[in-house]
């Protein structure tokens, strides 16, 4: 009766509107009520010490970063180097959206930041230079979803703390997921640039143009590499490198690239922080949430079920990514991930899959959310930058959705695909 009071109360309250942090917290309470006898007061306990977690502080200090960046030159720098590199090819514009979106997420870590900082840009750029503008803001939206698959990466951060695996081994494990969903996108950008005739401009460059495009972005290339580096030297640990993300953006934004002022520092720190607290919110009610399903024993139900109907790994895979899917397309990911890690996690692990393997598939497939009505995040993001509206967005969208889907069963066919990086670094 509990997980039917539960997710009843949870979806009833979604349906009608209510946002999804309140949805959480308040039918985690409404079942308290009427279906437990737990104290009211071990959920409000839940909720706010959840919060108090060093690894939790990565999360709030890489958004900023990512906010410092995008204010600060970093993403007009990545653009330009992703222009020079693929802009002489066959639909160059989109596929450089999602080169400098690759270049852009391995920074910021964030699914909608990187949406914001690149199509802003190129939605603009495309729409000028004669693409379709829904199929502009298709291709915005979902490179836009490889910010939450490439290292530093937000969800990953929760899955490690909600799942007890490592961050770091995480962070590389999305390497080349993430690489293989960046070269699925281009390559769907190119076949429908090709099938419309979408305008080609530019010419393949010169070595030296490629070096000079490197130099001017150089500062910028710098950033995933001293964040990965510094974790995997043993300098600093995944929340101390947000730290030096945040002083390595506020640096060069204000003395190397002097596109920050101090005066413009106090509306980045507002935008970080408005788009911080729905963040923290969702966090510790889907924390408290999290806490009412394992009190109830219900993750070791559903455990037992699934295992029930089959313990072939690439079976149970294919199912627990049908089932991510559909409530990528509900509920947000950061509240999934800490919702269905308890859940799923062991279901991998009773089947023989690798924690770190199925934090990649967990994470791959919940970031097709980001693009699928009715709570595609990244989709809503670009309809406001495009003045396309979702309907029109979603039907070019179909392409790279199931670009996305084909990549995801290649990575649950092939472990090592998200296994050998950090193998290797061990």
């Amino acid at each position: 009766m509990t997980i039917a009071v539960l997710f009843i109360s949870f979806f009833v309250l979604m349906l009608i509107g209510v946002p999804i942090a309140i949805s959480l917290g308040a039918s985690a309470l409404f079942t308290m009520i009427v279906a437990t006898d737990l104290p009211l007061g071990s959920i409000v306990q839940q909720a706010f010490t959840s919060l108090d977690s060093f690894s939790l502080l990565a999360i709030p200090l890489f958004i900023l970063a990512g906010v410092l960046m995008s204010q600060g030159g970093v993403s007009k720098r990545l653009l330009c180097l992703a222009d020079v590199l693929v802009g002489y090819l066959t639909g160059g514009l989109a596929i450089g959206t999602v080169l400098a979106s690759m270049f852009f997420a391995a920074i910021s870590g964030s699914g909608p930041a990187t949406v914001a900082a690149i199509g802003s840009f190129m939605i603009p750029s495309m729409d000028k230079k004669g693409y379709d503008k829904p199929f502009a803001a298709a291709v915005t939206a979902t490179a836009g979803s490889i910010g939450v698959i490439l290292p530093p990466s937000i969800p990953f951060i929760m899955f490690g703390i909600v799942g007890g695996v490592s961050i770091g081994g995480l962070f590389l494990a999305g390497i080349i997921p993430g690489i293989l969903v960046g070269l699925a996108l281009m390559f769907v950008s190119y076949r429908t640039a090709k099938k419309r005739n979408f305008p080609t401009e530019g010419k393949f460059p010169t070595f030296m143009e490629v070096l000079k495009a490197i130099n001017y972005a150089k500062w910028a290339l710098l950033i995933p590499v001293i964040i990965l580096g510094g974790i995997y030297s043993g300098f600093f640990s995944p929340t101390e490198s947000a730290a030096v993300a945040c002083m390595y953006a506020l640096f060069i934004g204000l003395f190397v690239y002097k596109e920050l002022t101090f005066k413009k520092l106090y509306s980045v720190f507002l935008e970080a922080t408005l788009l911080n607290i729905p963040v923290i919110i969702i966090i510790s009610f889907s924390i408290s949430f999290a806490y009412l399903l394992s009190i109830e024993r219900i993750p070791a139900t559903i455990a037992q079920f699934i295992t029930g109907i089959s313990e072939n790994m690439i079976i149970t895979m294919l199912l627990v990514s049908a089932f991510l899917f559909v409530v990528g397309m509900f509920i947000d990911t950061i509240s999934a991930v800490v919702i269905l890690t308890p859940i799923l996690l062991p279901v991998a692990v009773a089947v023989g899959i690798d924690p770190i393997h199925f934090g990649v598939i967990m994470v791959c497939n919940l970031a097709v959310g980001y693009v699928t009505p009715p709570l595609g995040v990244n989709l809503f993001v670009a309809s406001h930058i495009s003045k396309v509206s979702i309907e029109r967005i979603s039907r070019a969208l179909v392409p790279f959705i199931i670009a996305m889907l084909v990549v995801i069963v290649i990575i649950i066919m092939i472990p090592q695909l998200s296994t050998f990086i950090p193998n290797l670094a061990k």
